[in-house]
């Protein structure tokens, strides 16, 4: 059930920032051709909500299992060999993540100690950064959500919409 939620409140989180970056863009650029004046802090928002978006799909991706992989090699692997390398290539990937979470999250506190804001929105640039652990601490979560379900039934996620099988 957590999971559930989880899974809601990361697409949902996905989806209002692409279309917020969508409408704001649209606005910005409608402004400028109609009135000659744009939006002054359209292009700094709409880069900050792409940096939010990017932490979290990269997360969604992992889940969902169409996150960047190269498994040329893997798949040229005996079963058991196959199964080391996975288990390897997702305990890397969530070891990585941890590590930038952690860094991440000491950075924001360094840039909250500076008291830095933005150049247009006048936003504290560590609430912009926080995206860096919030999101790096989601994807090393599923990293280890995705390696414990492979653990236990030997599939990874992915899309197979070819062959009617719809992801969990």
């Amino acid at each position: 059930m957590l999971n559930r939620l989880v899974d809601r409140l990361e697409e949902s989180l996905i989806a209002a920032l692409m279309g917020a970056a969508t409408v704001i863009t649209f606005v910005a650029v409608a402004l400028r051709y109609t009135t000659g004046a744009g939006i002054s802090w359209a292009q700094e928002l709409t880069i900050y909500l792409f940096i939010w978006m990017a932490k979290f799909g990269a997360a969604y991706g992992v889940r969902t299992g169409i996150h960047v992989g190269v498994d040329v090699l893997v798949r040229k692997l005996r079963d058991r060999w196959q199964r080391v390398a996975v288990v390897t290539g997702l305990s890397l990937g969530a070891f990585f993540t941890a590590v930038i979470a952690v860094l991440g999250t000491r950075f924001v506190l360094f840039i909250h100690d500076t008291g830095q804001v933005s150049p247009d929105l006048e936003w504290p640039m560590w609430v912009i950064y926080l995206a860096v652990p919030l999101g790096s601490a989601l994807m090393c979560y599923r990293f280890l959500q995705v390696m414990l379900h492979y653990l236990r039934t030997g599939k990874l996620p992915g899309h197979h919409y070819a062959e009617g099988e719809v992801p969990e």
